[in-house]
């Protein structure tokens, strides 16, 4: 099981929740901190995860999950509701970059993810999300790239892709279907002509023959 399906069932499924998406991330900064100032628990990996409740009316959420040193379980950390996100910083609009910032009404946050594809992917999520379940105070995404802004453009497209084949497929059946109806119609005509021919040809041949009579 991934990291990430296994953040999923500990940390949400046990409170009706379902994971939207997650990223691992470390703290950005230029500071050197020694091994020993990590704390008495030790090097842990870091996660941010997007979560929505099951249950109506949604609730989405965005949590901090961290995972110690030798141990495979999950530990549920800082919580903010989805509402409480004001911006989102991309950093560099022109190139693949991993750093980002979080900017909540009580908190700030200087992250940088595994890899840049990896913040591409979580970045469509959450501006997706924010799109569908925020209908005010939705956060501001400034220096974004413009394929993360246009993550729900191109499920879209995805989505315009398959309906816009199914649809020719369905013409050209439908054309198909027209021209073989309209063959079937000739070979019906056709038959009935010749039947047609054939009942005239006996009955001039049967009046010939009484003539000859």
């Amino acid at each position: 099981m991934s990291a990430k399906s296994a953040i999923n069932k500990e940390i949400f499924a046990p409170h009706d929740e379902r994971m939207l998406g997650a990223i691992q991330v470390r703290r950005r900064t230029k500071k050197k901190i020694p091994f020993l100032a990590t704390g008495g628990q030790g090097e842990y990996l870091t996660y941010i995860c997007l979560s929505v409740t099951n249950k109506k009316p949604t609730q989405t959420s965005i949590t901090k999950v961290k995972q110690f040193e030798g141990s495979t379980s999950f530990v549920r950390r800082s919580q903010w509701m989805l509402e409480q996100l004001r911006q989102v910083n991309g950093i560099d609009p022109n190139r693949d970059s991993p750093e980002f910032d979080l900017l909540f009404e009580n908190a700030f946050d200087q992250w940088v993810a595994s890899t840049a594809s990896e913040k591409c992917t979580f970045f469509q999520i959450l501006h997706h999300t924010c799109q569908r379940y925020l209908t005010d105070k939705k956060p501001e995404f400034i220096n974004c790239q413009s394929k993360i802004m246009g993550g729900n453009s191109i499920l879209h497209s995805a989505a315009d892709s398959v309906t816009s084949a199914v649809q020719k497929a369905s013409q050209a059946l439908n054309e198909r279907g027209e021209r073989l109806g309209r063959a079937e119609e000739k070979t019906e005509d056709m038959k009935n002509s010749t039947q047609q021919f054939a009942e005239t040809a006996h009955k001039v041949w049967l009046l010939v023959r009484c003539k000859a009579h």
